[in-house]
């Protein structure tokens, strides 16, 4: 049979363990449940296998016979969301759910582990699994890299790849990525103002944080789309605003977080220069304190673009012409894998997983409570693994890691 058929057959196991564990989703650098799945899953495989000691991850090295080393990525954790899909397999576990898919990429990636063991004896190198915990914001990948993945099979990986799903990207089963940039770079605005708290009858006796607050919100919107190139776009969202406990009541503190997407490091630079100079500015001209933290999160994910030309020449002579498109604007979103990326030449790839019968525009976006993904792209998320790792292997290893 072939790679795909191969995979296929595969189906029922892999929609089982992505259920599984979609109805206990585990949050952070430690999932233990997770955890024991995967290595349950894994087992009787011709792996090494060592588990993290900072996390719950999972690193597997299948050895083939030649020199080249090539590292498959999933990772593994799920959001703080109170899943809302009504789905028979839906979350247990109160307030938190596997609205990402991260579950789907677990799953494949084993599947991916079981295809390649099969075809352990034609493999021209090694194949290392990164199982990752702690994507959603809690540095898993920088975890991994410091406790030794990339050196995991000996040598330094030639090249390494990640799939991600998308709810909303259609049809189901349609990959797509692009060279260069393909997701932002991020970083996050913490602010806190520091006023005099009062009666709410009274504010002219006071120094009413709240206001204050509100201009350095409106301002900062401002600033995104009158100082900075509409071509080198930056994308500023507040998503947390917390002051007072009554209505009648001036607090004495009020605090706002904001996540920023940068593409550049031209951007990234200059968006905190402004922020943290304008949130000072407004509270120094209100008579009032500030408190500015402004951490850099993770690096744009950039897609080396011969990996990139690769990954799309074996998506179609794989699957056929008609399942890969080149993403025309990098994601706004970022992710983690940037960090490997920046260390090792691959490539990030989107999977289409829209349920079928779905309207593309209505459905609900990753990390939604209500993100439904269809369990059909499993199979082909596990062939596309493989065979990337099959064809990457039998290429030529980059000069100085032979």
């Amino acid at each position: 049979m072939s790679l795909v058929a191969d995979a296929r057959e595969l189906a029922d196991d892999l929609v089982r363990l992505r259920r599984a564990m979609h109805q206990e989703p585990e949050i952070g650098l430690h999932l233990p449940r997770t955890q024991e799945r995967v290595l349950r899953a894994l087992d009787g495989l011709p792996l090494e296998i060592t588990t993290g000691r900072d996390c719950t991850s999972v690193t597997a090295v299948l050895r083939g016979r030649g020199p080249g080393v090539v590292l498959l990525r999933a990772d593994m954790d799920a959001l703080p969301v109170q899943e809302e899909t009504g789905l028979e397999f839906a979350s247990r576990t109160a307030g938190a759910m596997h609205g990402c898919g991260h579950d789907l990429h677990t799953a494949m990636l084993v599947g991916a582990a079981h295809l390649l063991a099969a075809r352990r004896d034609t493999l021209d190198g090694d194949v290392v699994f990164m199982f990752q915990p702690g994507e959603e914001g809690w540095e898993g990948a920088r975890t991994m890299i410091r406790e030794g993945v990339l050196d995991a099979a000996g040598r330094r990986p030639d090249a390494a790849y990640a799939l991600h799903v998308f709810s909303t990207l259609g049809p189901a089963g349609r990959f797509s990525s692009r060279p260069g940039v393909m997701l932002a770079a991020s970083a996050t605005l913490r602010v806190t103002v520091r006023g005099e708290g009062g009666h709410g009858s009274t504010p002219h006796q006071a120094k009413d944080p709240v206001p204050v607050l509100a201009e350095m919100v409106t301002a900062l919107q401002a600033a995104v789309t009158r100082r900075f190139d509409v071509f080198d776009p930056v994308v500023l969202t507040v998503g947390v605003l917390s002051a007072g406990t009554r209505s009648n009541v001036i607090p004495d503190t009020a605090t706002f977080e904001a996540t920023i997407r940068t593409f550049s490091p031209a951007s990234g630079r200059r968006i905190r220069e402004v922020a943290l100079r304008l949130v000072s500015g407004i509270a120094q001209a209100h008579g009032v304190d500030v408190e500015a933290d402004y951490a850099e999160g993770r690096p744009p994910t950039l897609n080396d673009p011969g990996e990139t030309e690769f990954t799309r020449a074996v998506i179609t002579e794989t699957f056929g012409d008609d399942r890969y498109s080149t993403l025309a604007d990098p994601f706004t979103g970022a992710e983690d894998f940037a960090r490997v990326l920046a260390e090792v030449p691959g490539c990030f790839v989107a999977l289409g997983a829209l349920p079928p019968g779905t309207d593309p525009g209505k459905a609900p976006f990753n990390h939604s409570p209500r993100a439904v993904f269809d369990d059909s792209v499993l199979p082909g998320g596990a062939a596309l693994f493989t065979e990337l790792a099959r064809r990457r292997l039998a290429r030529p290893t980059r000069k100085g890691r032979e």
